[in-house]
C-alpha cells in the first residue's frame, strides 16, 4: 500500500513538473512575442522546438549525445568506486581525516575547470581528459558525504554488530554502509552535478566532441535556436542520469 501511494505521488510530482515547464515556456513565448524579451538573445521556444529535428538530422547529435553520456557514465562509475572508498578510508583513520578533510572541502570550492590546460598536458586532447576533469570536479562531495554518513551511524547499530562478533569488514558492509546510503547518494548526486557541468564545459572549451562541442559550433554560427536546442539535449542527459541514480537508490533502499 505504501509503495502504491509512493508511486502515485511520484507520478503526480512528475506530471506537475512537466506541466510547470510547459506553462513557463508558454509565458516566455508570449513575453518574446510581446517584445518584452529580446528575441536576438532568447529565441522563441517554438523556434527551439522546430530546430531540434534539424540538429538531429544535420549535426549528428545522437552520436554526440552518446559520447557525452559515455563520458558522464565513466566519471560517475569512478566517483562511486573511488570516492566512496576514499570516504571510508578517511572515516576509518581519524588522523588521516583530521589531516585531509579540510583540503577535500577546499577542493569542492575550487574552480577545477580552470585546470584544464594541465589535464590536457597530462592526458592529451582526448575523451580521457574530459572524463578525468569531471571526476576531479565531483570527487570532493562524494568523499565528504560518505564520511558524514558513516560518522552519523547510530552507535547502537555498531554495538549490535559487535555483539554478533562481526569483524570490521562485515560491520562495514552489513551495518555502516547501509546506514550511510542516504548521505552517500546525496554526495553522488552532488558529484554528478559538478561532473556534468565540467564535462560539458570542457567539451565546449577544447572543442572536442560531445554536446559541448556542438553548442560551441552552433554558437559560433549564431544559430540561437540550434544552440538552445543543443542545451536541451544537455538537460536531457542530466535528467537521464539523475533518474538512473534515483532508481539505483530505490533499489538499494526499498521502501517498506
Amino acid at each position: 500500500m505504501t509503495r502504491a501511494r509512493f508511486a502515485n505521488s511520484a507520478m503526480a510530482a512528475r506530471a506537475f513538473g512537466i506541466g510547470s515547464v510547459v506553462v513557463a515556456l508558454g509565458v516566455v513565448e508570449l513575453l518574446i512575442r510581446a517584445g518584452l524579451i529580446n528575441r536576438f538573445i532568447v529565441p522563441l521556444p517554438s523556434e527551439i522546438a522546430a530546430a531540434v529535428p534539424r540538429i538531429i538530422a544535420e549535426e549528428n547529435v545522437l552520436h554526440r549525445f552518446w559520447q557525452t553520456t559515455q563520458e558522464i557514465l565513466w566519471a560517475s562509475l569512478m566517483l562511486a568506486g573511488i570516492g566512496i572508498a576514499l570516504g571510508a578510508l578517511l572515516y576509518r583513520f581519524r588522523v588521516l581525516r583530521l589531516a585531509c578533510e579540510t583540503w577535500v572541502a577546499a577542493m569542492a570550492a575550487a574552480p577545477i575547470v580552470l585546470m584544464y590546460p594541465l589535464f590536457l598536458v597530462i592526458f592529451g586532447r582526448s575523451a580521457t581528459t574530459i572524463v578525468m576533469m569531471g571526476f576531479a570536479a565531483g570527487l570532493a562531495p562524494v568523499i565528504l558525504k560518505t564520511v558524514e554518513g558513516l560518522s552519523g551511524t547510530r552507535k547502537v547499530l555498531i554495538d549490535v554488530a559487535r555483539s554478533f562478533r562481526l569483524n570490521r569488514s562485515q560491520q562495514f558492509w552489513k551495518v555502516l554502509l547501509p546506514a550511510a546510503l542516504p548521505s552517500v547518494f546525496v554526495g553522488l548526486k552532488l558529484g554528478l552535478i559538478f561532473a556534468m557541468i565540467n564535462i560539458v564545459g570542457v567539451e565546449f572549451l577544447i572543442n572536442f566532441g560531445g554536446l559541448g562541442q556542438l553548442i560551441n559550433e552552433l554558437a559560433e554560427r549564431y544559430d540561437l535556436p540550434g544552440t538552445y536546442g543543443a542545451i536541451c539535449f544537455v538537460v536531457a542527459v542530466s535528467i537521464v542520469f539523475f533518474d538512473l541514480t534515483e532508481r539505483i537508490e530505490r533499489w538499494l533502499r526499498p521502501i517498506q
